[in-house]
């Protein structure tokens, strides 16, 4: 499944927006006395978005359905939640989620957050089948289930791991 935007932005534009928000990444004067240039977007991008995701966090009480019922209203106003664009939306977001929960501990990542970050992933690659699936790529599909298979093997060992560390079960020798 392919999308594009209607309207794409350019990275000026989306510098302007984190400038606006007070969130502007700083550019080395001497490797970018421009400022940020075009093959600077897509880290902009995932500045701005973690600039609203924080926003939206600090503007909501975890847990709210309140506040996220209004955030949703706000998303769903900007974005069809049976589009195509929703779904590309909610793949991305999901892998994106199971990849930042892997790297929330660098010095050392225990099983249990292992198992949760890749059954993300796993979810996002079995949504990615599914609409591969719909789109009639079936190719598309078999890369999708094939990583969405690697993954469930994975959770499998990493919940394993977690029952030998709190004595559950055995280490298996092999």
């Amino acid at each position: 499944m392919s999308i594009s935007s209607e309207h794409p932005v350019s990275a000026d534009q989306v510098y302007r927006a984190l400038v606006a928000l007070g969130a502007e990444p700083l550019f080395d004067p001497e490797t970018r006395p421009e400022g940020p240039q075009d093959e600077d977007r897509l880290r902009l991008l995932g500045c701005l978005l973690a600039t609203v995701e924080l926003e939206t966090t600090a503007a909501t009480r975890l847990g709210s359905d309140e506040d996220d019922g209004e955030v949703l209203l706000g998303w769903i106003e900007a974005v069809s939640p049976d589009s195509e664009v929703s779904a590309s939306v909610l793949v991305n977001r999901l892998y994106r989620t199971g990849v930042q929960l892997l790297g929330l501990d660098e010095d050392e990542t225990f099983p249990g957050q292992s198992a949760a970050s890749v059954a993300i992933v796993a979810a996002s690659d079995t949504f990615a089948a599914h609409l591969r699936f719909r789109d009639g790529d079936v190719a598309g599909v078999r890369q999708a289930l094939g990583r969405a298979e690697v993954a469930v093997t994975q959770i499998q060992q990493y919940m394993h791991d977690l029952r030998v560390a709190i004595g559950d079960a055995e280490t298996e020798e092999g």
